[in-house]
């Protein structure tokens, strides 16, 4: 199969399982296979046996996964596999936390598998598991790097193992907000999520939900501008964020003095709610990797209107270029700009249709 004839989410898997098709590698005959940041595909589908274990923490991915009858779970500290597979994220301290994980839960006999697409910084994620686990093996397929560690032992570098993996641990960003390499603008504030902060009516009242609240920011904010409301959900399909999250909405709580009933979710909001809100607060995700995806935004705003209670109204914010007028004209009676600026625009819609 040719590169071109690949999606772009799926040429990293079906490369990584060349090595066994060339005879390079083997499956162990215990059969017990780690895949971290695992995705569904066809390539793992045929390969995947009864002892295989995904991790996966995004939750659309992880429900992927499961549809197709594969074992999605987090292994406990103490669990080893004689192959641990890795695709990595693009986010380098994320990547370099992942492949200490991997080292960790590989036997000492194992070996770590691991494939990035050239674009994404293949090279420099071959550099740090060399760091990591030694001398490596590598192939090329499908514009994507292949790598893969000689059996470990004692070439890992435990000092540098336990450094990478501290690197995944929530950390107070230099805006202050507790968040972890990897998550949306997760070093910073993101200017959009600011912009629609600093625009939040302060009426908002009663049961508010945030719709891929990432690591809280902005539901933090409504909590310190809306003295009136009650109860706010987060919804958050990475669920790397929701730790994250609950330390910030505790602190937004202390600092608000009122009592706010908070939950956080991890839950793909693309699929709905599973109750009615007073109003909603967004700034939807466009794009998955490097690919513009603007029906994700427009599903959102499916998800509000019919989670939004007949006064309810929306406030979501988005890149000026974004075409969701159709999308909220068809599901709301009153839609207005309420500032473009900086390439963003504020909405707010409310009146929604049946």
């Amino acid at each position: 199969m040719s590169a071109a004839a690949l999606s772009s989410a799926d040429t990293a898997l079906e490369a990584l399982f060349v090595p066994f098709a060339t005879g390079a590698l083997t499956l162990s005959a215990d059969g017990r296979v780690l895949f971290l940041h695992a995705r569904d595909g066809f390539r793992l589908r045929e390969m995947a046996r009864a002892g295989w274990v995904c991790e996966q923490s995004f939750k659309p991915f992880a429900d992927g996964l499961m549809r197709s009858g594969l074992q999605v779970a987090e292994p406990s500290l103490k669990d080893r596999f004689a192959l641990v597979l890795v695709l990595p994220p693009r986010q380098r301290d994320e990547a370099r936390a992942l492949f200490a994980r991997a080292v960790h839960h590989a036997w000492p006999g194992g070996i770590v598998l691991a494939c990035i697409p050239n674009a994404e910084g293949a090279k420099s994620g071959e550099a740090d598991l060399a760091r990591l686990a030694g001398p490596l093996a590598h192939l090329s397929k499908h514009k994507c790097r292949v790598f893969w560690s000689a059996p470990l032992g004692d070439r890992v570098d435990t000092a540098l193992l336990d450094e990478w993996l501290a690197l995944d641990a929530p950390r107070t960003n230099p805006a202050g907000y507790v968040s972890r390499p990897g998550l949306f603008a997760w070093d910073r504030v993101d200017v959009a999520s600011a912009l629609l902060a600093g625009h939040l009516p302060t009426d908002l009242q009663g049961r508010v939900a945030d719709l891929g609240a990432g690591y809280g920011y902005l539901s933090a904010q409504v909590l310190a501008r809306c003295p009136k409301v009650a109860a706010i959900d987060l919804y958050e399909a990475e669920a790397r964020a929701l730790e994250p999250a609950r330390i910030n909405l505790a602190d937004a709580q202390r600092e608000s003095g009122r009592e706010v009933a908070v939950s956080v979710h991890w839950h793909d909001a693309t699929v709905g709610l599973p109750q009615r809100y007073d109003a909603i607060v967004s700034n939807p995700p466009f794009h998955q990797g490097r690919e513009d995806l603007p029906a994700l935004g427009r599903a959102f705003i499916q998800t509000a209107a019919d989670a939004l209670l007949p006064h309810g109204r929306l406030w979501m914010v988005a890149n000026r270029h974004l075409p969701y007028e159709a999308t909220l004209a068809s599901r709301f009676n009153h839609v207005r700009t309420v500032v473009t600026q900086e390439g963003f625009k504020v909405i707010e819609a409310q009146g929604v249709r049946g």
